[in-house]
C-alpha cells in the first residue's frame, strides 16, 4: 500500500504546501491564545493591587480581571490609566512632538491675555508651560505636578530659560494645592486620564478657578483607532464631558485643530463660579 504523501512532500505544489502550513500556524497561535487567556483569567485575582487607594465605593470601583496599562480602578465607567513616571521625561521632550502634536496651535487656541494666571496641571517637564510664559508678561504659569522628580526637572529648565513668571507647585493625588479662586485657566495636556483620584482632583481645580475661569483638556481621540496611543491613554469627547459635568463644569466648545487630540473647553457653572 502506497503511503499518502504529506503536505511537505514534493508531489504537492509549493503554493499548496505554504497555504497548509499557514493554516497550521494560525491554528497553533489561536490555541496558544486561548490557553494564555485561561491562565490570565485564573490568576487575575492574585494580581497585586497595592498602591491603589479607594475612597467612596459609589465613586470608584475595582476592575475585575487583568489590566495591562490601568491601575485596576474604574471611574464613571472608565479605567484609570497608569501614570507615566519621571523616567518618561525624554518622551515628553521628543524632537518629533512639535510636528505630531503641534503645541504652538494648542497654545494659540487658548487665547491667553497678558495678565492671565494659568495652571498647567500634569506639567511634566514644562513642555507646554514654557511655551505659555512669554505670552504672560503680567501674569504667570503655575506648573503643577505630583512627582518630585518632575519638579526638579522643571526647576532646572526654569533656571536655564530664566522663566521668572513660572512657579512650580508640587501637587498631590487629590489636590493641585492652589489657592482658592487664584487662576484664570487650568490646562491639562494628556494628563487627566492618569489622575488616580479624578473626582477629588477636579474638585480642587474648580475651587482654584476665578469667577469665569476656564478648564481646557487635550486628550488623544479614543474615537479614532488610527491614533496609535495605548487605549487607556485616550478619551472620547462623550466620556470627558460626562466626567467634567459631574464636578459642575459646562462644556463650551471643542476645537478640532490638532492632529490627534481633542481640545475641549469648559467653564464652571454660575453657582460654582460665584
Amino acid at each position: 500500500m502506497v503511503a499518502k504523501p504529506s503536505i511537505l512532500s514534493k508531489p504537492y505544489p509549493l503554493t499548496y504546501r505554504v497555504s497548509q502550513l499557514s493554516v497550521m500556524l494560525v491554528g497553533l497561535w489561536l490555541l496558544g491564545s486561548v490557553l494564555l487567556g485561561s491562565v490570565l483569567c485564573n490568576s487575575a485575582e492574585a494580581l497585586p493591587t497595592s498602591g491603589v487607594a479607594y475612597t467612596e465605593p459609589a465613586i470608584y470601583q475595582e476592575k475585575n480581571g487583568y489590566s495591562l496599562d490601568g491601575i485596576g480602578k474604574v471611574y464613571m465607567g472608565r479605567e484609570i490609566a497608569q501614570v507615566m513616571g519621571h523616567q518618561g521625561a525624554g518622551w515628553l521632550e521628543r524632537s518629533g512632538r512639535a510636528s505630531s502634536e503641534q503645541p504652538r496651535r494648542l497654545v494659540e487656541a487658548l487665547d491667553l491675555k497678558p495678565t492671565d494666571v494659568v495652571a498647567d496641571v500634569g506639567a511634566g517637564t514644562g513642555y507646554i508651560s514654557f511655551r505659555m510664559t512669554p505670552l504672560l508678561p503680567e501674569g504667570k504659569v503655575f506648573a503643577v505636578d505630583i512627582q518630585p522628580e518632575m519638579a526638579e526637572i522643571l526647576s532646572y529648565f526654569k533656571e536655564e530659560r530664566q522663566a521668572k513668571n513660572l512657579d512650580i507647585i508640587l501637587g498631590s493625588e487629590t489636590s493641585v494645592n492652589l489657592p482658592s479662586q487664584s487662576v484664570d485657566l487650568v490646562l491639562m495636556v494628556d494628563a487627566y486620564h492618569e489622575f488616580t483620584f479624578p473626582r477629588e482632583m477636579m474638585t480642587s481645580i474648580v475651587k482654584a478657578l476665578k469667577p469665569g475661569g476656564r478648564v481646557v483638556l487635550a486628550e488623544y481621540r479614543a474615537e479614532n483607532p488610527l491614533v496609535m496611543i495605548k487605549p487607556l491613554h485616550k478619551m472620547t469627547q462623550k466620556q470627558v464631558r460626562k466626567e467634567m459635568q459631574s464636578v459642575g463644569l459646562m462644556w463650551k466648545e471643542t476645537k478640532n485643530l490638532l492632529p490627534q487630540q481633542h481640545l475641549m473647553f469648559f467653564e464652571a457653572a454660575p453657582a460654582l463660579a460665584s
